[in-house]
């Protein structure tokens, strides 16, 4: 019996209202972690990423030994692949997220909470994405792309411990043990977070719903007479499709992408009413708004750029072990250094008494 055709439509809607969910109730974000860490030497939500990591990881590369998912067919572990375009990318990208002080993930969970700094954020960087994918910035990337691209032997992390001699599943097993071990070690060092139970929790479920996501995709939705990307949680392409969808759904097809976009935002929307944090929020200021602004743009073209986000690639990327997803996220850590700690620093807002808000 061939599969339900909108299984993959209908994983990607929850898998979408328990990210909402659980991104509202813990502040899940990387760019809020990194702040957090690097400014204020609070190391709790850093330590949340680092441990959605590393069970994305584990739980993954489970699913490809056990031969359920094939995450060769992802596009992150295609054959060739630029380095220079997706560090560059992934550069625009972190240091965009700075400038509207939250990633496209982010900004999809405080929409929900009534956030509506984050609905022209959403807006914005699907636009931006779909200009870089598509549309009038998409030739200059594509030229790069061709003048930059290589097709090295090795794509992957289990195939470079491969070359050392070590077979298949045994690379694969080494290479699981080293990422995913070295980041929940670092992520229960520290001892506020081992007591940080609803963080800890956080940092289990996301990291399973990535590899929810591999498998709705890679397995329930498998179908050689309709087939599917094999995908998992990221933002940047689908909220530029989701946006596309919205204007024009006649000529498009409903996937798992545009249906994690609204699952994430009535996710949030549902907790936030709740717990009763709904709350309308808007811009302190003309100069608040065009940082925003900017910062998304950044966000659409460097995603689209880099092929993910900082969820994107951060997790769902890095999940398949691919040395491409690696450079991407060294790509976004930097930027976003260069945003928090480096010569181009954003200097935080502050708001007039009379317009006070909380920050997005």
């Amino acid at each position: 019996m061939s599969p339900d055709p909108h299984i993959t439509v209908y994983a990607g809607f929850l898998i979408g209202l328990a990210f909402g969910v659980v991104g509202l109730l813990s502040g899940f974000c990387l760019m809020s972690s990194l702040r957090g860490y690097w400014g204020q030497g609070d190391g709790r939500l850093v330590r949340t990423y680092a441990l959605a990591m590393g069970v994305a990881v584990v739980a993954s590369q489970l699913l490809a030994g056990e031969g359920l998912v094939d995450l060769g067919k992802s596009i992150y572990l295609q054959p060739s692949f630029s380095a220079p375009l997706m560090f560059v990318g992934g550069l625009i990208f972190g240091y965009g997220m700075v400038l509207s002080n939250g990633c496209g993930s982010r900004a999809l969970v405080l929409l929900g909470r009534g956030n509506l700094r984050s609905l022209v954020v959403v807006i914005v960087l699907g636009i931006a994405a779909q200009m870089t994918l598509k549309g009038l910035i998409a030739p200059a990337r594509i030229a790069v792309l061709q003048a930059s691209q290589s097709a090295p032997n090795v794509i992957s992390l289990p195939a470079l411990v491969e070359t050392l001699g070590l077979n298949a599943s045994l690379a694969r097993v080494l290479a699981v043990i080293v990422v995913s071990g070295a980041l929940i070690v670092f992520a229960f060092s520290h001892a506020t977070f081992r007591r940080s139970w609803g963080q800890i929790a956080a940092g289990l479920i996301v990291g399973l719903l990535v590899a929810g996501g591999w498998y709705a995709t890679g397995y329930l939705g498998a179908d050689d007479f309709n087939p599917v990307p094999v995908t998992s949680i990221t933002f940047v392409a689908p909220v530029a499709d989701t946006v596309q969808y919205m204007m024009l759904s006649t000529g498009l097809t409903m996937n798992f992408g545009i249906a994690l976009v609204p699952g994430v935002v009535l996710g949030s929307l549902i907790t936030a009413l709740v717990t009763r944090q709904f709350h309308l929020e808007t811009y302190n200021s003309p100069r608040h708004m065009l940082r925003s602004v900017t910062g998304a743009a950044l966000m659409g073209s460097g995603g689209a750029m880099a092929y993910g986000c900082s969820v994107g690639q951060g997790l769902t990327g890095l999940s398949t072990l691919a040395l491409a997803s690696f450079v991407a996220v060294t790509g976004i850590v930097v930027g976003a250094a260069i945003g928090l700690r480096g010569p181009l620093r954003v200097q935080a807002l502050t708001p007039s008494p009379d317009k006070a808000s909380p920050a997005h």
